[in-house]
């Protein structure tokens, strides 16, 4: 397909700069997918805050957390996924894009491995918080627990 043809049929105007100096264009392009960019991984926290505080099956499961603690909790579990999957072997600065593929599904594990880690933990403590620990009496029953204490004939 001639260069003229491209541009008729609404091709972008990169594609016809490639075919047109093929070494030349091809060589100035660097593709890279590990390390993920800062923006990349600022849109992973803002998806996190929306899974810890929205509406989500996880929420509704283990409780909503507050917008206040979501914030830095996510930024904590998106630090340490980047870290772990960064101190794997197949992400290195200079790794292929097959390392590159590799560390990042890592980084994806790891971050709902986190993610999920937290709720349970969150979850447990505040159940933990809500039940009577083990010196104390536990709560007098409702009127509605009352069993009446004549027996029936």
């Amino acid at each position: 397909m001639a260069t003229d043809e491209l541009h008729s049929a609404g091709a972008p105007a990169g594609v016809a700069a490639v075919e047109e100096g093929e070494g030349e264009a091809a060589q100035g392009f660097s593709f890279s997918i590990w390390p993920p960019t800062q923006r990349t991984r600022d849109a992973v926290v803002r998806r996190l805050v929306d899974t810890l505080g929205g509406d989500t099956i996880l929420c509704k499961r283990y409780g909503a957390v507050p917008a206040a603690d979501a914030e830095p909790a996510a930024r904590g579990i998106e630090a340490e996924a980047f870290d772990a999957a960064a101190a794997s072997g197949e992400a290195a600065a200079t790794a292929s894009v097959e390392e590159g593929i590799k560390a990042l599904q890592l980084y994806s594990k790891e971050v709902s491995r986190r993610l999920l880690d937290f709720v349970k933990s969150r979850s447990a403590a505040a159940a933990a918080a809500a039940a009577p620990s083990e010196g104390e009496a536990p709560a007098a029953p409702s009127e509605s627990e009352v069993v009446d204490p004549q027996p029936a004939e």
